[in-house]
């Protein structure tokens, strides 16, 4: 198990905001996390991090453990004269062959110059990610990584996603935005709304009535996978759960 909680509880201004959540994630797993607004999911995260305090209950992770983080939110100022080359190195400085190699990676080869505020949301998400990778992780953890993108946006990054863990090896913890639609590369998915409601792989957790209480009805009641067929020009949101390779190596998107 590369990170795991067990019996976490957190109160942020005195309300519970996590209660007794026990999960883990191990080496190679996406997991995804789905929750309404409010259900404590980037609360999660935080405390799987070490960035917000435990109430109750403890995180464990494997020693020397090298995380990668892509906020939600990128906490500085869009109107700062920053370029991409820069963004990647704060706050550790890299070597021009990492950044580019790091680029390269996410489809931005060139992208260095490029400032900052001049990006478009899903070239920003992949300089975030970009920037993750550096220090070659074990682990992912990605809050919401695909807010504000369109559907083919979304499948794009999605896509990326399945080839970095691919490429690399390393496990992806994610919080998802969409109820409805999840990556079809995800091994696990968690339900949570302060707790955790229902988890199993995409199709366990869609049959979950736990699911249909907490979500309701949307496509049909069922979770959609992206999918990314390679003999396809473009990328579908399908509902079948026969078509998903659970392992998603192939064919995840």
């Amino acid at each position: 198990m590369l990170l795991s909680a067990e019996g976490l509880t957190v109160r942020l201004g005195g309300t519970e905001v996590l209660k007794d959540v026990s999960m883990g994630i191990e080496p190679g797993e996406i997991v995804t996390i789905l929750g309404p607004n409010g259900s404590g999911k980037s609360t999660l995260l935080r405390a799987l991090l070490g960035m917000v305090p435990a109430d109750a209950g403890r995180v464990t992770r494997v020693a020397g453990l090298r995380i990668g983080y892509v906020p939600q939110k990128l906490a500085i100022d869009p109107s700062l004269p920053l370029t991409v080359r820069r963004f990647l190195s704060l706050p550790h400085r890299v070597d021009d062959a990492e950044a580019e190699a790091a680029l390269h990676r996410v489809g931005l080869e060139g992208a260095g110059l490029k400032p900052v505020s001049g990006l478009s949301g899903g070239q920003l998400q992949r300089v975030m990610l970009a920037r993750a990778m550096l220090g070659k992780p074990g682990l992912l953890v990605l809050d919401e990584p695909t807010q504000g993108l369109d559907q083919p946006g979304e499948a794009a990054f999605y896509r990326l996603i399945a080839d970095v863990r691919k490429e690399t090896g390393a496990a992806v913890l994610m919080v998802s935005h969409d109820l409805h639609v999840v990556m079809a590369a995800s091994d696990r998915v968690i339900c949570l709304n302060h707790h955790i409601c229902c988890e199993g792989t995409p199709r366990v957790v869609s049959a979950a009535p736990e699911y249909r209480a907490l979500f309701g009805l949307g496509t049909q009641g069922a979770l959609a996978l992206y999918q990314h067929r390679h003999d396809h020009s473009h990328d579908d949101v399908h509902g079948h759960h026969h078509d998903h390779d659970h392992e998603g190596h192939s064919h995840a998107g």
